[in-house]
């Protein structure tokens, strides 16, 4: 299993209009194979401050997902609102084993 992490800095004025267009991303995320999670995180005290948390069952999955049509959009959308290049860190999951208990 595969988890990255998406270190993203908002400029203030598109906060809201990035939330918005991070959520559609979401919902479609959600529903493509292999994925087990993608969660929208907002910093306490710095609301440009964003993590995306993206796990999937495999590398394969998680390459999937830069591959479609919302995950495209999305990034050419968003690109422009943002104060600074995004940045990804990929992890492995070590626990829990069980996808299950996600």
């Amino acid at each position: 299993m595969i988890v990255t992490l998406v270190y993203v800095n908002v400029k203030k004025e598109h906060v809201d209009e990035f939330i918005g267009e991070t959520e559609k991303n979401h919902r479609k995320s959600l529903r493509e194979p292999g994925n087990l999670r993608f969660d929208i995180l907002q910093q306490s005290g710095d609301p440009c401050s964003f993590l995306l948390y993206e796990a999937y069952q495999s590398e394969e999955a998680a390459a999937a997902h830069k591959q479609t049509p919302h995950y495209l959009e999305w990034r050419k959308v968003v690109e422009p609102w943002m104060a600074e290049p995004r940045r990804g860190v990929r992890y492995e999951i070590l626990q829990p084993e069980d996808p299950a208990q996600w």
